[in-house]
């Protein structure tokens, strides 16, 4: 059973080009010294250098870490070394800049001490989610890009973060190297901008819809007596003003959860019978195309909508934590971008999962999607440039919509497609357990009981 999708090759974003540096400095910087010595302990047990050889060695081999650590030392990014005691061997003048301890005081302290990380609610990253120790654990490098910066004197710094992993012998990770990046102004400036986007977006929601209403009251036999080419004019503005609204309206959301603003009331929510009323409810989208529409089980039935009334399956029950009307949201907008996209052919919604993954997904049998594409589809504004986005339109903002949800479940969202065969959209959810479940909901009964 498939659950992992091997778009992760592309999970790596790439460093600064300062931060890089470093590290393949520091890393040919030990492979130096390592070569050195070896080229030593030979001569010295074979006979065949002289002192004078081995003393240029030596002196040649100062000389690159004396390069490496100017190189370091110039970075204006954080540039820390620390072992898997998760003790700090080395402290750049970018680290002492940002934190405000010196390079002399956090040298052999806990990285904790020094480099004090919370999230962007400023709470402490519990161990098992503490990017500091998932290198060790993880072995593959560690980007955070929400992450906050407590500094000596308190103050709370918004920093990018990086930890890459040193890997030795039997590819144990013995140290890492974390670089990060003070982007207290750029967030700010982020900020400045999701708040006008949504006080604009907000604004003019009120006159779009107003304009909305007068025309479909004009478009109403019953209430106005237009000719036939004055009714093409009027439907015409009248699409187009949906359109704008929302336009508007994906604007207002995508700026709602770039900022933590996005509403959000996550309960249990058993999957299985939560995917087939959806289905049930978006198929007469898709019969305006004479398309099928099927939803599919983890256990290998397949359901045919239309037909179900006299069908019993036997299936797990997926519970997983979720808003369900927002997650409604991601799944009308998958379903309605795969009717759109795809001329014939059959609609599927599936599910399956393991004992920690929730698993589903909207499959097409459209034109699919360019592999140099998939990479950007979740990203503010993006859209394949063809003739069939071009044709039917839209606001680039709906599969980024659909990530941000998706991510407030600690969910992850990809595709997988190829041209002329269609393409597949994947959700993957934390399972929850039936202890779990029942767990949560006495605690929120309780919450919401009269006092």
């Amino acid at each position: 059973m498939y659950l992992y999708s091997n778009t992760n090759t592309g999970f790596a974003a790439i460093m600064s080009l300062t931060s890089e540096m470093a590290i393949l400095v520091s890393a040919a910087t030990a492979i130096l010294v390592g070569v050195g010595a070896w080229l030593i302990w030979r001569a010295r047990r074979k006979h065949l250098a002289s002192p004078n050889s081995v003393n240029k060695l030596a002196s040649a081999l100062r000389d690159e870490q004396q390069k490496a650590d100017i190189i370091v030392n110039a970075i204006e990014d954080g540039v820390v070394l620390f072992d898997d005691q998760l003790v700090i061997h080395s402290f750049n003048p970018g680290a002492a800049s940002i934190t405000g301890w010196s390079g002399a005081d956090a040298t052999n302290l806990e990285l904790a001490t020094v480099v004090k990380i919370v999230d962007s609610k400023g709470q402490p990253y519990p161990p098992e989610t503490d990017p500091t120790r998932r290198v060790f654990t993880e072995k593959a490098t560690i980007h955070v890009k929400d992450a906050e910066l407590i500094t000596s004197s308190g103050k709370r710094l918004a920093i990018s973060l990086t930890i890459s992993p040193l890997i030795g012998a039997q590819q144990k990770v013995f140290a890492a190297v974390a670089t990060f990046r003070d982007m207290t102004a750029e967030r700010a400036e982020e900020q400045r901008r999701g708040e006008f986007v949504s006080t604009a977006s907000h604004e003019m929601r009120t006159p779009v819809a107003a304009i909305e209403g007068y025309l479909a009251l004009a478009l109403n036999d019953k209430v106005s007596i237009i000719d036939s080419r004055a009714r093409e004019y009027l439907e015409k503005a009248h699409t187009s003003t949906q359109h704008l609204g929302q336009l508007f309206q994906d604007l207002l959301t995508s700026a709602k959860a770039e900022d933590g603003r996005l509403s959000s009331h996550p309960v249990p929510v058993e999957m299985g019978s939560y995917l087939q009323q959806l289905t049930d409810d978006l198929r007469f989208a898709a019969d305006k195309k004479q398309l099928g529409v099927q939803f599919v089980t983890g256990v290998s039935n397949t359901i045919d909508t239309a037909n179900t009334a006299n069908t019993k399956v036997i299936r797990p029950l997926y519970y997983t934590l979720i808003d369900p009307d927002r997650m409604r949201e991601v799944v009308t907008n998958l379903f309605d971008n795969a009717v759109k996209y795809t001329d014939g052919g059959t609609i599927s919604i599936g599910l399956t999962g393991n004992d920690e993954v929730v698993q589903f997904y909207v499959r097409d049998t459209g034109n699919g999607i360019p592999t140099e594409d998939t990479g950007h589809l979740f990203q503010k504004f993006y859209r394949v440039d063809n003739s069939a986005t071009r044709t039917i339109g839209g606001t680039g903002l709906g599969l980024f919509i659909c990530r941000k949800i998706v991510e407030l479940y600690q969910g992850r969202i990809w595709v997988e497609s190829s041209l002329g065969k269609g393409s597949t959209f994947f959700i993957n959810l934390p399972r929850l357990n039936s202890q779990q479940v029942a767990k949560i909901q006495s605690t929120q009964m309780y919450q919401a009981a009269p006092e």
